[in-house]
């Protein structure tokens, strides 16, 4: 029997990791929550994380939304791939991660903040360009609103 490999650190990973975010929406609004840990800690963000050995895209998206939210989801959509890579002060690599997002709609409103997230807020669209978001962030959920036919 083989001795599995050590866990890929998440700060100075010898790898990029992959995870899973989603563009949740209800009705006109779409989730974000207040990260909880590095990278971004503190920043809204994209609900999802690391996906798990033996783990599908869309599994690692129904588990994580339900983990970080409390909220089931259905009609899982693939909307892009996006590459989040930051260097510490000698330009290593400090953080990598390939992001794979999804865009999906919740059974309900009633969203809590769980492991990750220091807090869940719903907003409307119009409300994108003064979330101060990551770039990447605000691309995706507006590529998930014409996904959906929101926009």
């Amino acid at each position: 029997m083989s001795t599995p490999p050590p866990p890929t650190r998440r700060d100075y990973p010898d790898r990029p990791i992959v995870s899973v975010g989603a563009v949740v929406w209800h009705g006109d609004k779409f989730l974000l929550i207040r990260r909880g840990k590095a990278p971004r800690k503190g920043e809204l963000s994209l609900p999802g994380g690391a996906q798990d050995i033996g783990e599908t895209v869309f599994e690692a998206a129904h588990r994580e939304i339900a983990e970080e939210t409390g909220l089931q989801i259905t009609d899982l959509v693939l909307i892009d791939v996006v590459d989040s890579i930051q260097h510490d002060d000698a330009d290593g690599v400090k953080f990598h991660y390939t992001l794979v997002d999804v865009v999906a709609e919740a059974t309900t409103d009633k969203a809590v903040a769980g492991s990750d997230a220091m807090a869940v807020e719903w907003f409307e669209l119009a409300e994108l360009d003064r979330l101060e978001l990551w770039s990447e962030t605000v691309r995706i959920v507006r590529k998930s609103a014409k996904i959906t036919g929101r926009l």
